[in-house]
């Protein structure tokens, strides 16, 4: 993956072979938390859900790489340490990698699996430069995308990342899944991880 600063970008990923990621409402909430320590940090989240075999993020990149007090772990993104003496730069591709790993060690711990839990490759696609556009939604029944202007892109994905859990069968409306950033808009959660105010540049929520 190559991230731009100031550019949004559609990341995703899924189980290998399409196997489920999430077993039980503690699995997304630990995973949730991940998003927090480990993408937070580097970019603005402004949508975001999670499937029970796959998972999508809107970014808005404010960091490629950050300078990070080291520690010898693999759960922990830029450090509070007593120890100022070691620094590493870390990227927002690290990042995500050290955050798909450490939480498929949790998830291979709780079901007795063994190897690699997502697909090898996240993709991450940016969707406010044309030329770069080449997103899974574009077969989204959402819009006629060929049709659309450039600036349109970031509000159709919007739309296409919450739209995830009714066109699956699993609720009826966007804001009856709880693991998405749906329910952040309609003012249903009390904390979020979202920028809204980052957001309403882009979109008209």
């Amino acid at each position: 993956m190559n991230f731009d600063k100031d550019r949004l970008y559609h990341v995703y990923n899924q189980g290998n072979n399409r196997k489920k990621i999430f077993f039980t409402r503690e699995n997304y909430l630990v995973f949730y938390k991940k998003i927090e320590i480990f993408i937070c940090p580097y970019a603005d989240i402004l949508a975001w859900c999670l499937m029970p075999n796959h998972f999508h993020f809107m970014l808005l990149v404010k960091e490629t790489e950050l300078s990070c007090e080291w520690e010898n772990t693999s759960d922990s993104a830029c450090s509070q340490t007593l120890n100022k003496s070691v620094f590493k730069k870390r990227t927002l591709n690290d990042s995500l990698g050290i955050m798909l790993r450490s939480y498929t060690r949790i998830i291979n711990a709780q079901e007795g699996f063994t190897g690699s839990l997502f697909r090898k490759q996240t993709k991450a696609n940016c969707i406010d430069a044309f030329k770069d556009l080449q997103p899974n939604f574009l077969k989204s029944k959402i819009a006629v995308f060929n049709m659309l202007p450039e600036n349109q892109y970031p509000g159709i994905c919007f739309q296409y990342i919450h739209h995830n859990p009714v066109k699956s069968g699993l609720v009826e409306k966007d804001t009856d899944w709880e693991f998405s950033s749906a329910r952040d808009y309609a003012n249903l959660r009390s904390k979020s991880i979202v920028r809204r105010e980052i957001t309403e540049n882009y979109v008209d929520v």
